[in-house]
């Protein structure tokens, strides 16, 4: 799947959180756990999602369009983010 960012926007991105928007290239899309981003009206549908790269989770705001996935914020998730995940993906046997 491809994946899309503005450039201006991923050297602010990697300002603020020190992590640039190519990043998002490594994401594993079907793996993604992600759930609507309903905070405010974008105008379109925006998510956010919960991704693994090279062992660490990262937060991704992003947008589908057609298969390419518009990357509009990505940075390492918080612990409260992770422990969220955790329990969201865990599967008991």
């Amino acid at each position: 799947m491809r994946t899309t960012h503005d450039p201006a926007k991923s050297r602010t991105n990697e300002e603020k959180h020190r992590v640039s928007l190519a990043l998002a290239e490594e994401i594993d899309w079907p793996s993604v756990w992600c759930t609507p981003d309903d905070r405010k009206d974008y105008g379109e549908l925006r998510e956010i999602g919960y991704a693994v790269i090279d062992a660490r989770l990262y937060c991704v705001v992003f947008t589908q369009r057609g298969e390419t996935f518009r990357v509009i914020s990505l940075r390492k998730a918080n612990n409260r983010e992770i422990e969220r995940y955790e329990k969201a993906t865990h599967i008991d046997p």
